[in-house]
């Protein structure tokens, strides 16, 4: 589960692992449709034609449009989101987001209860697929 690569990008600090990624959004920022094509860009370097979940570990205080939910539900292989609130402010912002995302959608107190959670999705994924086949 090693980490392979870290990008320090202007409005984020992104850290790529086998079958997830992490993201810390910076300070004052605004998450809005521009940071979902970057974040598209990422998933097609990485992950193309694999699943893949996200993380957001919200370190910092920022913004987000509630609407990049709904684009990022359009990307096929992005399995699952999990969020990790870092005030009750921030849960309750994650809470509200979660009813623009109609895939698995997680709040976590820690970063080491997301990843297992994540690491479920993707079990649960594997036992469906055999099913398919």
């Amino acid at each position: 589960m090693g980490m392979f690569k870290y990008y320090n990008l202007p409005h984020a600090e992104v850290f790529i692992f086998d079958d997830f990624l992490i993201k810390q959004v910076k300070e004052g920022e605004l998450v809005s449709y521009k940071e979902t094509e970057t974040f598209k860009e990422l998933l097609d370097i990485h992950f193309k034609n694999k699943k893949v979940a996200y993380i957001s570990n919200r370190v910092h205080s920022f913004s987000i449009n509630p609407m990049v939910y709904k684009e990022a539900e359009k990307i096929p292989n992005l399995i699952a989101v999990a969020i990790i609130p870092g005030s009750e402010s921030m849960r309750s912002n994650a809470e509200f987001e979660k009813q623009f995302y109609h895939k698995p959608y997680g709040i976590f107190d820690n970063l080491t209860d997301a990843i297992a959670w994540v690491k479920t999705i993707f079990d649960k994924e594997k036992v469906n697929n055999k099913k398919i086949i």
